[in-house]
């Protein structure tokens, strides 16, 4: 892999990812571009203990522009986008409009091929592999800036999720904190290890292989199950059978095997609702250990967390008084069912 940074006009960060050592990337963004103001805070919840990014910048960020107009496909024919360059592989830029900002954390856009009208899914495995190694660097580089507690790298695909710019592409977030999902897992790890003596990651992961019945996808190095108690109608997690907190811990059977595993679920998910429905919307990101924090952090197991908030064939799961409201999540599908129905749309 070769990476190459540069600046864009305003002075954001620009990386291109390539697969060849002997690409050359000089492109100039010629843009009459003004330097990015932020006004990013965060703001910590007396009450509930958990923090809030406050960002009213982002009223105005691009809204479901045209596909002649992305800001992500390459700039060509005379027209400008955030990327110079004619074409690339794997580019990862500051984001213009970041939730975080500062010393409130960064915020990247990671944009997976140059191919406007491809999914994550359409990848071939070599370009899989280079976003790996992506999001591993991003990782790695990010968990070196003073003040940033966790590195979350993820993509939201699909309008139903919210999604603005139908350009295949993911978000790289560096919280100045511990964010409060994190912290829950840390605690039940604590907790499992005072009573029990062992790994609470280790012993999900051996009850799921254990029992079967809701493991959707297992390889040499990874393993891909419905959880028992899935949040979501369709959710996945997918772990490296050797535990490592982050993804900077992957070694290279884990590392090679990766393409193959997630490109597999990922286009299963394109098939649970059956021929003819539309791209299946999901949200899929890596949870990774804290950096400098709790003793019990090292013990963090990373996996990939993999769901839709599609229920069924045109019907949406959302989130209303009892999720929204106080946190306790109804599924309408039980996790048996699913693993089961990922499992029977496997690739031929």
């Amino acid at each position: 892999m070769k990476k190459t940074s540069t600046r864009l006009a305003d002075g954001r960060e620009l990386l291109y990812y390539d697969s060849r050592d002997d690409a050359v990337r000089d492109a100039v963004d010629p843009r009459p571009l003004d330097p990015i103001a932020t006004t990013s805070q965060i703001r910590r919840d007396p009450l509930l203990g958990d923090c809030v990014a406050i960002a009213s910048h982002r009223q105005g960020r691009t809204y479901h522009p045209p596909a002649d107009e992305c800001p992500l496909c390459p700039s060509r024919d005379g027209r400008q986008s955030e990327i110079p360059a004619a074409e690339y592989e794997v580019a990862v830029f500051e984001n213009r409009f970041p939730s975080l900002a500062g010393d409130a954390g960064r915020c990247e856009v990671v944009c997976f091929t140059s191919d406007h009208d491809a999914s994550f899914a359409d990848l071939t495995e070599e370009q899989a592999a280079l976003v790996l190694e992506a999001w591993t660097d991003r990782t790695a580089e990010l968990a070196e800036l003073p003040g940033v507690r966790q590195v979350f790298c993820f993509e939201n695909r699909g309008a139903e999720i919210g999604v603005t710019l139908g350009h295949p592409h993911g978000q790289i977030y560096a919280y100045p904190f511990v964010t409060p999902r994190t912290a829950l897992m840390l605690r039940s790890l604590a907790a499992h290890l005072a009573e029990t003596g062992r790994n609470l990651f280790d012993d999900v992961v051996a009850r799921e292989r254990a029992e079967g019945t809701r493991v959707v996808l297992e390889g040499e190095h990874w393993v891909a199950f419905v959880p028992y108690a899935a949040h979501w109608p369709y959710e996945v997690h997918l772990y490296p059978k050797r535990r490592v907190p982050d993804l900077r811990g992957l070694d290279d059977g884990a590392r090679t095997e990766f393409p193959q595993i997630y490109l597999e679920l990922l286009r299963r998910f394109d098939r649970i609702f059956g021929p003819g429905e539309p791209p299946t919307p999901y949200i899929s990101g890596w949870h990774q250990a804290p950096f400098g924090t709790s003793g019990f952090a090292p013990e963090f197991a990373l996996h990939l967390e993999l769901f839709t908030v599609r229920r069924t064939s045109g019907k949406l799961k959302f989130l209303a008084g009892s999720e929204s409201g106080m946190n306790v999540f109804i599924n309408d599908v039980p996790p048996e069912t699913a693993a089961a129905r990922l499992r029977e749309v496997a690739s031929e």
